[in-house]
């Protein structure tokens, strides 16, 4: 699913992974920043934590473990991380998913 040009228009963030594998467009508000990721190979993402995180699958699949659990999100699907909670994921080529930080500098911008 391609976002529309508007949205590919958006400035990225500078993440540790390069744009042949994913590529981002964002939006950033004093109270948040909301991040458009295309993931254009199938990506292993570190276990890791940080402040919450809301997100949503708009194309794909996500294996994420949140906390110890594991469970595999689809389009139309959400989920929530709160602060400091451990997760990972795996995540399918093709997958195009939305989520929200509650940190506004979560990611720089380029």
């Amino acid at each position: 699913m391609p976002l529309p040009d508007f949205i590919r228009a958006f400035p990225s963030v500078a993440i540790p992974f390069p744009d042949e594998v994913v590529t981002t467009n964002v939006l950033r508000s004093d109270a948040g920043l909301a991040v458009f990721f295309t993931f254009h190979r199938d990506m292993d993402l570190p276990f890791h934590s940080h402040k919450a995180q809301w997100g949503t699958v708009l194309a794909g699949e996500i294996e994420f473990t949140i906390g110890g659990e594991t469970k595999t999100y689809r389009a139309g699907d959400s989920y929530s991380i709160a602060s400091g909670v451990l997760h990972g994921a795996k995540i399918k080529a093709g997958t195009v998913a939305l989520d929200i930080f509650e940190e506004p500098d979560r990611y720089p911008l380029r």
